[in-house]
């Protein structure tokens, strides 16, 4: 945690940047990425291969840049930036005519777009409530003023949901599913909780027509979060699942129990 996070040029934090000029605004090498610090001089070459017209070029581009700052749910330096930038170019004309015919959904033909929303997903839970609170508990309560990066990144979620907000109506299901899981921990910054409502919406419309359990257990929580009763909305996946997950945590508890850990150590093996 580090005080160089005023080398990311962002000014207006509630509004997303133009990606060409955080490509050429951001002192990329000066920042941290999981190999240490200084160590995104290479970002920017793989960020601009994302915009490749050729899928191929565009398919490892992604991989690469995203890998570079991905690591075991960590927020890096490169970390605000590189949202930034893929929230930027999410309407890329590169980017829409990406391939959603039948089988898109399926590796190795996921469309960039899907995986951009999706890393936008998990990175935004990565930085989210529970995330902070859970941090407070175990490392005080200014975790998140000592945190620099995370709290950059929490910052900048109103100009990051500006882009995703706009894929909720895309005509591709993939791609709406993935917006709208992105969007739930986004909505936590205090000045979007007004679309919750709208969100709720989307939240039942997923409920009724996905059969993926990453994202079930995502929705699920989120509207039980918001204070709506979802036992209309579960299916019996959803009930197994649930009970799945409390045999578990209760045998982590147990498993912590004995070996006077606390939850301040790895967790149990299993």
């Amino acid at each position: 945690m580090t005080n160089s996070l005023s080398r990311i040029e962002n000014p207006r934090p509630h509004e997303l940047p133009h990606y060409q000029a955080l490509l050429d605004g951001t002192d990329w090498a000066s920042l941290e990425t999981p190999s240490g610090p200084g160590t995104g001089e290479s970002l920017p070459t793989a960020l601009a291969g994302i915009l490749s017209p050729d899928p191929v070029v565009r398919s490892a581009a992604t991989d690469d840049a995203l890998r570079k700052v991905t690591h075991q749910n960590t927020i890096y330096e490169a970390t605000v930036p590189v949202a930034l930038y893929v929230a930027a170019i999410l309407d890329h004309p590169a980017i829409a005519a990406d391939d959603f015919g039948h089988d898109a959904d399926m590796p190795p033909h996921r469309p960039t777009l899907v995986r951009l929303l999706e890393w936008l997903s998990a990175t935004a839970f990565d930085a989210d409530d529970e995330c902070v609170a859970h941090g407070e508990r175990h490392c005080g309560e200014d975790f998140l003023g000592e945190y620099e990066e995370m709290r950059a990144f929490r910052d900048q979620r109103p100009a990051i949901f500006s882009a995703v907000h706009s894929l909720l109506g895309h005509d591709n299901a993939a791609v709406r599913d993935a917006a709208f899981v992105a969007a739930i921990p986004l909505a936590e910054h205090p000045v979007l909780t007004a679309h919750r409502a709208e969100l709720v919406g989307h939240a039942r419309r997923l409920l009724a027509t996905s059969t993926d359990r990453y994202n079930r257990d995502r929705v699920l929580d989120a509207m039980g979060a918001w204070g709506h009763d979802t036992s209309d909305l579960e299916n019996a996946d959803d009930i197994a699942a649930r009970e799945r997950y409390a045999r578990l945590e209760a045998e982590r508890d147990s498993w912590r129990a004995a070996h006077g850990t606390g939850g301040y150590s790895e967790d149990p093996p299993f």
